[in-house]
C-alpha cells in the first residue's frame, strides 16, 4: 500500500493507487477505470481521477479522428469508483458489486483525450446485499455525467467467483 498522512482505515493510505485500487475491486486493465482514488471515507463517500489518454483502446473505434469517451465508461467509471467506496468497508471486502440500476443519468460535457475525470461519489444508502449512490464525473469543475447508480452485493459472491443468489 501507499503511504501517506490522509488515512483511510487501518490498512489505507491516500493516495490509493492502481495497485492500491486493484487489491479492492475485481477491475484490471483495460477495464479497470479509476487510475487514483484522492479522498475516502468507507462506505460514505469518495473521490477517484481517471486521467484520459489517446492510447485508451476505445477510441480506435469511438470516433475515428474525433476521439469522444463513451458515456457508458464514465458512468463505469462512477461503478468502479463507489464498489472502490463501498468494498473498502471490512464487511464487504472481497466481494463483488454489480450494477442493479442507472437512474437520471445525465450527459453535459464531451470527454476527450487530455481530459482529467474527477470521479465524485456520496454513498446515499447501503444496507445488506443493495446499496445506492449520487455519482458526479467533472472536468475543471464542469460536469460531464451526473448519476444515481443501484448497487447489489449478492451474498456469498467473492471477486473470484462461486454460486449467486441474486
Amino acid at each position: 500500500m501507499t503511504t501517506d498522512t490522509a488515512t483511510t482505515g487501518p490498512d489505507l493510505a491516500l493516495p490509493l493507487e492502481a495497485a492500491d485500487i486493484m487489491s479492492i475491486i475485481p477491475h484490471r486493465y483495460p477495464f479497470l477505470l479509476v487510475d487514483r482514488v484522492v479522498e475516502l471515507e468507507p462506505g460514505k463517500r469518495v473521490v477517484g481521477i481517471k486521467q484520459v489518454t489517446a492510447n485508451e483502446p476505445q477510441f480506435t473505434g469511438h470516433f475515428p479522428g474525433r476521439p469522444i469517451m463513451p458515456g457508458v465508461l464514465m458512468v463505469e467509471a462512477l461503478a468502479q469508483t463507489a464498489g472502490v467506496c463501498v468494498m473498502s468497508l471490512p464487511a464487504y471486502h472481497g466481494k463483488l458489486g454489480l450494477f442493479a440500476g442507472i437512474d437520471d443519468c445525465r450527459f453535459r460535457r464531451l470527454v476527450v483525450p487530455g481530459d482529467t475525470l474527477r470521479l465524485e461519489v456520496v454513498i446515499e444508502k447501503l444496507r445488506g446485499m443493495f446499496g445506492r449512490a449520487r455519482a458526479t464525473a467533472t472536468v475543471e469543475g464542469e460536469v460531464a455525467v451526473e448519476a444515481t447508480l443501484s448497487i447489489i452485493i449478492p451474498r456469498d459472491q467473492e471477486m473470484g467467483g462461486g454460486p449467486t443468489d441474486a
